[in-house]
């Protein structure tokens, strides 16, 4: 569960790209970008295209950081109360589940001495809980200063990158998905992290295939991704009944009924209540 947006109407035109759950295992090895049916077109276009990627980037942001400006949330950090600690960055990594711990590993490694570094024992400790043992109360405030560091936004680039937006592309491009099916396993891999059970990634979509075939199975795209919808909205509510779920109902599944399956500007949609736009 990630941060509800504050109030918001934002007209924001296409800008040039520059890209909470459990980590997947960073590969940097892209998808097949040359030939993917993109909705209803055939065209040599997917959300790696750096205009795409942006428009990824600020749907994202949206729903993790209430902005479309997603580069200002480098610096982000908040216990939301959604038991999974600390929720930090871009795509709101977790001290809770391990892709926080994983980053600030990685980072270390190249640059030991930065701000975080000093709170790698407590984050090993806390890994997997809602705990701050450790963190309070200068963990914030650290992650804050280093965020200013052009460095550690680019190891925060790079582990979204590799944990999140390259496996969900590969795998959209090999179920045959346009841009909008790219983008609806993207957002799902940030949210509910890769894995097989039935709230994570890989059981969303293994339960949506199991209602509806998947394009590169022959089936109808737009019934496929109506079927992936059901089953996210289905984990999220499962897993925290009450769960604020218009990520899904008032963002994808309204870029879906309109048809748009090549997510084309301009778009509209609203996410906690909150209203967004993106221009030509």
């Amino acid at each position: 569960m990630k941060r509800p947006g504050v109030l918001l109407l934002a007209v924001v035109p296409l800008l040039a790209a520059t890209a909470c759950l459990s980590v997947a295992s960073d590969d940097s090895r892209g998808p097949d970008v040359r030939r993917v049916r993109a909705g209803s077109l055939d065209a040599e276009v997917t959300l790696a295209d750096p205009a795409k990627k942006e428009l990824a980037q600020q749907l994202v942001a949206s729903a993790e950081n209430g902005t479309l400006d997603w580069r200002s949330a480098y610096g982000y950090v908040e216990d939301i109360g959604d038991g999974q600690g600390y929720t930090a960055g871009i795509i709101g990594f977790c001290t809770g589940t391990h892709d926080l711990l994983a980053l600030v590993e990685d980072y270390t490694k190249k640059h030991p001495d930065n701000a975080l570094a000093p709170y790698l024992p407590a984050l090993r400790e806390v890994d997997g809980t809602d705990s701050h043992r450790g963190l309070d109360p200068g963990f914030p405030a650290a992650w804050k200063q280093e965020s200013k560091v052009a460095a550690f936004r680019e190891a925060q680039d790079a582990k979204r990158d590799n944990a999140y937006f390259v496996p969900a592309l590969r795998l959209a491009v090999r179920d045959g998905l346009g841009l909008l099916g790219q983008f609806v396993y993207y957002d799902a891999m940030v949210y509910h992290g890769p894995g097989s059970d039935r709230f994570s990634m890989g059981g969303i979509r293994a339960a949506a295939l199991r209602k509806a075939d998947s394009p590169a199975e022959g089936g109808d795209e737009k019934a496929y991704l109506s079927a992936f919808l059901d089953a996210r909205r289905t984990a999220m509510l499962t897993k925290r009944p009450g769960v604020n779920t218009s990520r899904v109902d008032t963002a994808q599944r309204r870029f879906l009924d309109e048809g748009n399956l090549d997510l084309r500007p301009p778009l509209e949609w609203k996410v906690y209540g909150d209203t967004y736009k993106v221009s030509q």
